[in-house]
C-alpha cells in the first residue's frame, strides 16, 4: 500500500510541476512527498499545516489555520492544493483560492468530495480543480 501512495504523490508532482511555478500546499501534515517533488522540479513551494511544517529542502513552511489564513502569505501563489484533506476543510480552501486569485486542486481519499467534485483531472490519478483562476 505504501508504494500505491508514493505513486499517487509523484503523479500529483509531476502533474502540478508541469502546470504551475509558485504552489502552496494546505495541512501537509507529515506527507512531504508532493510538496518536495514540486520543490525538486523548480517550483517555488509553500505549505502550511495547523502543527509545525516538517524540514523539506526547498520548501518554506509555517503554521497557519486554512480556517483563519494569514492572507499576506499566500500573495503571488498560482495553486493552492491538498492531498486528502478533511472535506470540511474544502469550502474555506476555496474562499482562500478566491481571495489569492489562484487554482485551487485537491486530491481527496477515495470518493469523498466536496458538492459537484469540481472539474476533474486525470493525471494518472483523479484530481478536483475547485477554483480556476
Amino acid at each position: 500500500m505504501a508504494c500505491e501512495y508514493k505513486r499517487i504523490e509523484s503523479l500529483i508532482g509531476v502533474y502540478l510541476s508541469k502546470n504551475y511555478r509558485d504552489v502552496i500546499e494546505i495541512g501537509i501534515g507529515k506527507n512531504t512527498d508532493v510538496a518536495a517533488a514540486c520543490a525538486r522540479a523548480g517550483l517555488r513551494v509553500r505549505a502550511t499545516d495547523i502543527r509545525p511544517v516538517p524540514p523539506v529542502e526547498g520548501v518554506e513552511g509555517r503554521v497557519d489555520d486554512v480556517f483563519a489564513p494569514d492572507l499576506p502569505w499566500y500573495k503571488g501563489a498560482d495553486l493552492i492544493y491538498a492531498v486528502r484533506p478533511g472535506v470540511e476543510m474544502v469550502p474555506s480552501m476555496i474562499d482562500l483560492a478566491r481571495a489569492v486569485g489562484c487554482d485551487l486542486v485537491v486530491y481527496h481519499l477515495g470518493n469523498e468530495i466536496y458538492m459537484d467534485g469540481g472539474e476533474a483531472i486525470d493525471c494518472g490519478v483523479v484530481l478536483h480543480r475547485y477554483v480556476r483562476a
